[in-house]
């Protein structure tokens, strides 16, 4: 294999708001939780921001899916 021809880029780690922002318009996290004794389930953005709760799992992620966003389990 000939390595003169292949570029090698060096790249710098991601600082942490640009990794909060990465998929920020894309990605939803869906976790459960417990709201006023409850047991439900918190849609999150890609940096943390609360987006919503719903009642079951399932309807988390139609609720994210119905807004664009690409939703994803979190424990």
């Amino acid at each position: 294999m000939n390595m003169e021809n292949r570029n090698i880029e060096k790249s710098t780690p991601l600082s942490q708001q640009e990794l909060a922002a990465l998929g920020m318009n894309d990605l939803a996290y869906v976790r459960q939780v417990v709201v006023e004794g409850r047991t439900g389930f918190m849609i999150c953005a890609a940096d943390g921001s609360p987006l919503g709760v719903a009642e079951g799992r399932d309807l988390a992620f139609a609720a994210a899916r119905r807004h664009g966003l690409d939703p994803q389990s979190v424990q």
